[in-house]
């Protein structure tokens, strides 16, 4: 303390931390933040690995459906009439299976007359355009189980075509018809292939993807 200081009564000034102490303190501090984070991290994995799995979704129920039917179709046609089989889940685990196009008129006939499944009944028809294929889905139902079942049918875009149905169904008929309109897939054997929407000069198909209207503002 200087003689000044002394006479005058001040109490002395404290000197300011260095400026690398400073620094220090906030390293030390953002380090043990890092720390913390870590080791909270890890605690919460170890924790998880420590939780039991979860378990096996059991199968859907229906599954025993699906596979009969394409053990039917396997067996009375050959193995290569079934190219995929799944339970659709989102509609109310429906057995779907996809039936190669060249087999799909002995498939069908089998569907309504053989003994085990007897679809008689065909609640509808529809047409896809996936840009790279096309596909008709057959929604069918035995009246006497009450069980359903949809069949796919997958077609190239060029020259799409796909067996008529109604041959076995008749109520494929007009549903057969709307898609050849709209999506131009053909289904040779049908009674009366000819368009039911759009007038028979018509140029293209307007669900299809590639689709252009003459007049843009339609």
């Amino acid at each position: 303390m200087s003689e000044e200081q002394k006479n005058s009564g001040e109490a002395p000034l404290t000197e300011s931390p260095p400026v690398d102490a400073e620094r220090e303190a906030k390293l030390k501090a953002a380090a043990e933040a890092r720390a913390a984070r870590a080791a909270a991290k890890e605690k919460a994995e170890a924790e998880a690995g420590e939780a039991p799995p979860e378990a096996p979704k059991p199968p859907s129920p229906r599954q025993p459906e699906l596979d009969a039917i394409v053990a039917l179709l396997k067996q009375e046609i050959e193995e290569a009439a079934v190219e995929d089989a799944y339970v659709n889940e989102l509609n109310g685990d429906m057995p779907m299976i996809i039936v190669s196009n060249s087999h799909w008129r002995e498939a069908a006939r089998l569907l309504k007359e053989h003994e085990q499944l007897r679809f008689n009944y065909l609640r509808n028809v529809s047409g896809v355009d996936y840009e790279t294929h096309m596909e008709v889905v057959y929604h069918m139902v035995s009246l006497g189980s009450k069980r359903e079942a949809a069949i796919k049918i997958k077609a190239d875009r060029e020259a799409a075509s796909v067996y008529s149905a109604t041959p076995v169904w008749a109520t494929a008929n007009w549903n057969e018809r709307e898609i050849y309109d709209l999506l131009g897939i053909d289904f040779p054997g049908h009674p009366d292939m000819r368009r039911i929407m759009m007038p028979d000069d018509w140029v293209g198909h307007p669900l299809r993807k590639d689709y252009e209207p003459l007049d843009s503002e339609v």
